[in-house]
């Protein structure tokens, strides 16, 4: 069910018809642009470490292939302007530290020999704290399966003025 207290984005309530004839504040909506996918190796960078440079070249691979399969159905859903760049990237880094945490703890087990005897392992408090930050990201960019059926797509062959004409 979708969340009752979010409001539709600007360009969807333009696009599905405004049946409830509430304004549309001109502040929410965003231009729609052609987001440039950010360049990786900024976030996650080049290392002298072999085996951290390996997890930083994973990590990079994951947000670029989530950013890829993310953004084409957010643009056809949405809309998106040059503002949402940082949530994307902030969506496509949790994702790619969740797999490094999950590797993580495949690797070494969610019990690591410490200090003081057995404890648990710190990629699992980390994996929680992002597992929390994505599914904020999920529900503000509409990506669960229940926002999805709140959410119409435009039909393919309408030829309705751009908003933005």
């Amino acid at each position: 069910m979708a969340d009752p207290r979010r409001k539709k984005p600007a360009l969807q309530v333009i696009r599905e018809g405004n049946a409830g004839k509430r304004p549309v504040p001109d502040s929410t909506a965003v231009p729609p642009s052609d987001l440039t996918e950010p360049d990786w190796r900024e976030t996650f960078r080049t290392v002298d470490d072999p085996k951290r440079e390996a997890v930083n070249t994973r990590c990079r691979a994951v947000a670029s292939r989530e950013w890829q399969r993310v953004v084409p159905v957010l643009k056809l859903a949405v809309g998106l302007g040059e503002v949402d760049t940082t949530v994307l990237k902030d969506y496509c880094i949790s994702a790619a530290r969740i797999d490094q945490c999950d590797r993580e703890l495949s690797e070494n087990g969610l019990l690591v020999q410490g200090e003081r005897g057995w404890q648990k392992n710190g990629a699992t408090t980390i994996a929680g704290q992002y597992r929390t930050q994505l599914g904020r990201y999920i529900r503000e960019l509409d990506l669960s399966p229940s926002a999805r059926t709140a959410i119409t797509t435009p039909e393919p062959d309408a030829d309705d003025s751009d908003v933005w004409d």
